[in-house]
């Protein structure tokens, strides 16, 4: 489970170094978690890394993985991700068939249950199942590669979906991913964001960990407020 429930970061080794992930994971001891990218070339235009690495990757990692399965098929192959013993596993439901029994299996086998939008996806229609979800990923870039810029246009989709989440009752983190600097941080954190996936913004300054603990406490200054 995340460490800092009213702001966690999460960053993303797509902007860390393949050479040596080892490593790489080592420099963010200090995160909540490891948002680990798995793309397949077919639900994006983009292939990085499946299952087999993923195993490797989570027998090293100093903190819990958060993967985020950007694949076709999620409902066959997403399970496999919570067997690996991994601490989150989200698929997007533009790849689910039946999204509400695949959260249930996620959790069943042990993970916590995820589910991603596009940033074109509407929220609305899947509001109804908060309850069967641990957390709920609203994309703030289109899903695919790393380095683009935060999409405005995904703040009102936060705002109705922390909305949504708060009326529900229901205990159920609200990620970003996309984007993430210490200015946009500030604002997807004021529409209701609590959990934070950041690539470049972390991997690209001279201390990760340093980069961490900044991250983190723009965002805990909005979110206390």
């Amino acid at each position: 489970m995340p460490r800092h429930t009213d702001c966690c970061i999460n960053p993303s080794i797509l902007s860390a170094d393949f050479v040596n992930l080892e490593a790489e994971l080592a420099r963010i001891a200090n995160a909540d978690a490891v948002h680990v990218d798995v793309m397949d070339n077919h639900f994006v235009p983009n292939l990085t890394i499946g299952l087999p690495v993923v195993e490797r990757l989570r027998a090293v990692s100093p903190v819990p993985l958060d993967a985020h399965l950007m694949i076709a098929d999620a409902d066959r192959w997403a399970p496999a991700y919570a067997d690996a013993g991994l601490d989150s596993v989200t698929f997007h439901a533009e790849a689910a068939t039946a999204p509400i029994k695949l959260a249930r299996e996620l959790r069943t086998r042990g993970a916590r249950a995820g589910m991603a939008l596009r940033p074109a996806t509407a929220v609305e229609p899947y509001l109804d199942m908060l309850t069967e979800l641990d957390m709920l990923l609203i994309m703030t870039v289109e899903p695919g590669f790393g380095g683009q810029s935060f999409l405005e246009v995904t703040l009102p989709k936060i705002r109705r979906a922390r909305a949504a989440i708060d009326g529900s009752g229901a205990q159920v983190a609200l990620q970003v991913d996309g984007g993430i600097t210490e200015e946009t941080i500030v604002r997807a954190a004021e529409a209701g964001a609590n959990v934070f996936v950041a690539g470049s913004a972390v991997y690209g300054a001279p201390s990760p960990a340093e980069a961490i603990d900044v991250l983190r406490a723009k965002g805990r200054v909005v979110r206390r407020r």
